[in-house]
């Protein structure tokens, strides 16, 4: 696990470590982590490093100072070295003139930049960091098209310009970037928008010991295993847990399908089915105990409800039920819909260990959706007193007591019908094996996610959806790869 940090809070953990180094020292060892950055990618590119022609996109302030002296550590490296400043008088003097100094070539006209760029072996995009927001300006979204253009890969300098640091968001122009160097900590744009910002690797600048708690934690594959549910040898399939399923309909059985196969293959306890597609959950997974209503059921330790349970009198029922029983429960699809139809709902719900998985649009319906998702799923946890787990290509779950995990799934596999009843029938599986809403919406989304690359036959990398029931057939190896 580690931990996401907002703009504010490193610039805050910043100045005490300023205070305490010598002027320009943290700019140098800043700028030294991006140049053997660049140093590895020319070699992984181009076979080698001498002679390779790298283009500095240089804005005012730091973030130009860094991008300068990472071009400076480069020209000792027999780099061909380009400085193409955005803001001539307002460049980075220590910087430019160390470049100078090291005979890098300086570019003011935006030709020339454009020139530069298209012959480039990889350009450096330190144009704006963390401080700005809003996307590029005419002359610099010029030079970040030119690199797209020739297809020459970027380098961004802590953040991708032009993409909020704070929320992920692109503006009209950002810069799209092949990897990131950031430092002293991670940001949420880091989280929020890892496809713009490609593999992020983190510089020591000396910050940790002045940051606060992280605010946002983000998952690894050992997280995961230790807490997935293992038989031991006195279990049995009561004591692994016993997952309920309420959900799917005549119109929409194959939601009722995925969900319960999922719980089924995300533990070895037991699955119980309720809902009137009893004979296809029972065609497509015999082991499943299928049943036509949830009081026939019989006893569960928790329950999944909504994937195509529909949003009438009968589906608002059998919320109703689920939700008196005192178990945790998951609520997606329509059952998020109906807890923002219905008042009674909302308030059988809050307080107790209820976990809602929506996606942009359902969350809609239960609490405002700003440009801030993190933001908007902690306060809608609060507000509602459940577990929130907002769906996204970087999916937020978000407890009512204010912790936050954020996954980046880093591929596009999951967009796909019926991959969100996958997600469901796996984390109510947790729920009921006894995870936390919380960690089980944690867990349940890395695995999801890792079974989406698996069943896509990738191994990571964003690409076009594959079928749910793929993702739900990958979801075996997806649990042991964590494990182990």
């Amino acid at each position: 696990m580690y931990g996401v940090w907002t703009p504010e809070q490193v610039r805050a953990a910043e100045e005490p470590v300023l205070a305490r180094t010598p002027e320009g020292a943290l700019m140098r060892r800043a700028a030294r982590g991006v140049a053997q950055v660049a140093l590895a990618e020319l070699e992984r590119r181009t076979g080698g490093v001498t002679g390779r022609r790298v283009v500095v996109l240089a804005g005012a302030g730091n973030n130009g100072g860094d991008g300068l002296w990472a071009g400076y550590e480069l020209r000792r490296r027999g780099v061909a070295v380009t400085a193409v400043l955005l803001s001539p008088d307002r460049a980075h003097p220590a910087g430019l003139a160390a470049l100078r100094k090291q005979k890098g070539r300086i570019v003011t006209d935006p030709e020339g930049g454009v020139v530069a760029v298209e012959r480039a072996d990889l350009v450096l995009d330190a144009i704006v960091g963390t401080g700005a927001r809003g996307g590029l300006r005419p002359e610099a979204a010029t030079l970040a098209a030119a690199a797209a253009t020739a297809r020459v890969p970027v380098l961004a300098v802590d953040t991708p310009s032009g993409v909020d640091p704070l929320t992920g968001v692109p503006g009209d122009d950002a810069v799209q970037a092949a990897l990131t160097v950031t430092f002293g900590a991670r940001k949420p744009v880091h989280v929020l928008a890892a496809p713009r910002c490609g593999p992020v690797t983190l510089i020591d600048i000396g910050l940790r010991p002045e940051l606060p708690p992280a605010p946002v934690r983000v998952l690894a594959a050992a997280d995961v295993g230790r807490r997935w549910p293992v038989p031991g040898p006195g279990d049995d399939k009561y004591t692994q847990g016993v997952v309920g399923i309420a959900a799917g309909s005549r119109t929409y059985p194959g939601a009722a399908v995925l969900a319960s196969g999922a719980a089924a293959l995300a533990t070895s306890g037991m699955v119980r089915y309720a809902g009137s597609a009893a004979d296809e959950v029972r065609a497509a997974w015999p082991e499943v105990v299928a049943t036509d209503t949830v009081g026939e059921a019989g006893r569960v330790q928790a329950w999944v409800v909504g994937p195509g349970l529909g949003t009438d009198d009968a589906g608002s029922a059998t919320l109703a039920e689920v939700l008196d029983a005192g178990l945790p429960v998951l609520a997606d699809a329509d059952a998020v819909t109906l807890l923002g139809r219905h008042r009674e709902l909302r308030e059988k719900a809050a307080g107790a260990p209820v976990l809602i998985t929506p996606h942009a649009g359902e969350f809609a319906r239960v609490a405002e959706l700003g440009d801030d998702r993190v933001d908007s799923a902690r306060r809608a946890a609060a507000d509602l007193g459940v577990t929130v787990l907002l769906k996204g290509n970087a999916t937020v779950v978000a407890a009512p007591d204010g912790r936050v995990l954020v996954h980046p799934a880093g591929s596009a596999w999951l967009a796909t019908a019926g991959s969100g009843d996958v997600l469901s029938g796996v984390a109510g599986a947790l729920l009921a094996a006894g995870l936390e809403p919380w960690w089980a919406g944690g867990c349940a989304a890395f695995v999801h996610a890792r079974a989406a690359d698996i069943g896509a036959g990738a191994a990571d990398g964003p690409g076009a959806p594959v079928p749910a029931s793929n993702v739900a057939q990958a979801l075996s190896r997806a649990i042991r790869e964590v494990r182990e």
